[in-house]
């Protein structure tokens, strides 16, 4: 029997009603199993289940954290979870089952989630649309003709068509505000180290990536960064300490903020008139609400900062597919792996060390460009992307851009970067350039359901704030969702009890 509500609820109120017994965790994993069920053959959004460990661990002794009971959907990529294939959307990884749990996994464990299922993504996680060849393309759930996003799009998919309030994703070039806004939800990318990375990795792409969840609720966001944020031993960095609870900043007043906003790109070129019409309509609201809006954006050398961040994406991939090989024993061949993936690890292998340090040193650099901006202002507000969610398919690279990639292999870098960038830059990046800024500097930024396009997809926004400073971003976006609800947009798609 479907659990009445279900839809209307957030995590911390399914929490509750395990807590006070009104619902048992049982009825929870069936409700969730039937619902991934219902929308999966259409939507493509799980690629492995574990209903059999979720009714056994809802039947036996929960564990006290603060989401006892509540089902949870993990992304397979971003984290070891123990004796759960771990394939990362990659045919190379299929067969591999990792014997331990990230840190971030544990942490989950202790809060008491039960995990019922694993979500798609895309090869490695390197792009905005989670089509990858081994799963096939994920759908949103708004339009099934469109992209979720990526790289957490089966997750981000999964939340938005109402199967959990709540599930993990991870960020290093907008992966989790990227699907966020796709799919009509809230996506915060924590600071860097504010949650854990390790132990299987030191630095995700070189400390772009943070991991966290996607909700629907501001307040499921702060409650489970109060649970999983903190000092993870041996990591090589640390976030700044935190004043009080996240949860406590949900519902505080964020006072008059100073806000700088840009309709234009950061990285890319042209915005698309929906998401400009996204940025007017939040500066409008955020006027409204008694802050200061002021058109203004840091400014950097744009082409450089773009190759910084495909050099370390490219160093990152070379060094993790040597490590798939190193599991495999053998060498990775180019038909092990997608092509735009062989041609970024290719051009990892043939990096300098000091091309790799050049580019470290742009991103620093941008970091104190950012840095000397937000002395000016509280918070930063552009558009989550510059396109409102492509068709599915359409991004995939044609066969024209698939021989140039193998032609690429035999070029010297100059030309070959330049290619790459023109290749895959003005496919992918073009569409999402506003996210990876702040995966460089590390600071946190949030993407806000506030706008939907005439066609019915969703148009997020975004808000990016000082490093360390979830806080504000916390207490603005409750002040939003208050002021703007979206926990009631239905999607066309959405999964049945």
């Amino acid at each position: 029997m479907a659990i009445q509500g279900y839809d209307t609820f957030d995590a911390t109120d399914l929490a509750g009603l395990v807590r006070t017994k009104q619902v048992h965790p049982s009825e929870l994993v069936e409700e969730v199993i039937t619902r991934i069920e219902s929308i999966n053959p259409r939507l493509n959004a799980v690629v492995h289940t574990m209903y059999e460990k979720a009714r056994k661990a809802a039947a036996g002794p929960l564990p006290e954290g603060p989401f006892a009971g509540v089902p949870f959907l993990v992304k397979d990529l971003d984290g070891y979870l123990k004796d759960e294939p771990f394939t990362a959307g990659c045919r190379a990884l299929v067969g591999f089952v990792p014997d331990h749990d990230a840190e971030l996994i544990a942490r989950y464990r202790r809060a008491g989630l039960n995990f019922v299922a694993k979500t798609s993504t895309p090869e490695l996680g390197i792009l905005g649309v989670t089509e990858s060849a081994l799963r096939g393309p994920t759908r949103s759930p708004w339009n099934p003709e469109h992209t979720p996003g990526g790289s957490s799009g089966g997750s981000a998919v999964c939340v938005a068509a109402r199967v959990v309030p709540m599930a993990h994703g991870g960020d290093g070039g907008g992966s989790i505000r990227i699907p966020a806004s796709a799919c009509g939800l809230f996506g915060l990318k924590p600071t860097r180290a504010r949650n854990p990375v390790g132990p299987d990795s030191g630095e995700g792409w070189n400390g772009f990536v943070q991991q966290h969840v996607l909700t629907r609720s501001v307040r499921d966001s702060a409650a489970m960064l109060d649970v999983t944020q903190g000092t993870e031993s041996g990591a090589p960095y640390v976030a700044p300490p935190v004043a009080r609870p996240f949860l406590q900043e949900v519902g505080v007043p964020p006072g008059r903020l100073r806000i700088a906003f840009s309709p234009r790109s950061l990285l890319g070129r042209d915005v698309h008139p929906d998401c400009v019409a996204a940025v007017q309509d939040a500066v409008k609201l955020c006027q409204e609400l008694g802050h200061e809006l002021v058109e203004d954006a840091p400014v950097f050398p744009r082409d450089e900062l773009v190759r910084s961040y495909f050099i370390v994406v490219s160093a990152s991939v070379a060094y993790f597919l040597k490590v798939i090989g190193e599991y495999r024993r053998r060498p990775l061949e180019p038909g092990d792996v997608e092509p735009a993936t062989w041609a970024l690890g290719q051009l990892g292998n043939i990096l300098t060390a000091a091309e790799f340090q050049a580019a470290r040193e742009a991103i620093h650099a941008a970091g104190r460009i950012t840095a000397a901006f937000h002395s000016r202002y509280d918070v930063f507000l552009d558009a989550t992307l510059a396109y409102p969610p492509s068709r599915v398919g359409e991004l995939a690279l044609k066969p024209l851009e698939l021989a140039a990639l193998t032609a690429l292999r035999k070029l010297p870098l100059k030309p070959l970067f330049t290619k790459l960038i023109d290749e895959l830059g003005a496919n992918a990046l073009e569409r999402t350039p506003n996210t990876q800024l702040f995966n460089m500097t590390g600071q946190p930024a949030m993407s806000v359901p506030l706008y939907w396009n005439p066609a019915g997809l969703p148009i997020g926004v975004q808000f990016a704030a000082r490093f360390g400073d979830e806080a504000t971003l916390i207490r603005l976006a409750s002040q939003l969702e208050q002021a703007r609800p979206w926990k009631d947009r239905q999607p066309l798609v959405k999964s049945r009890g």
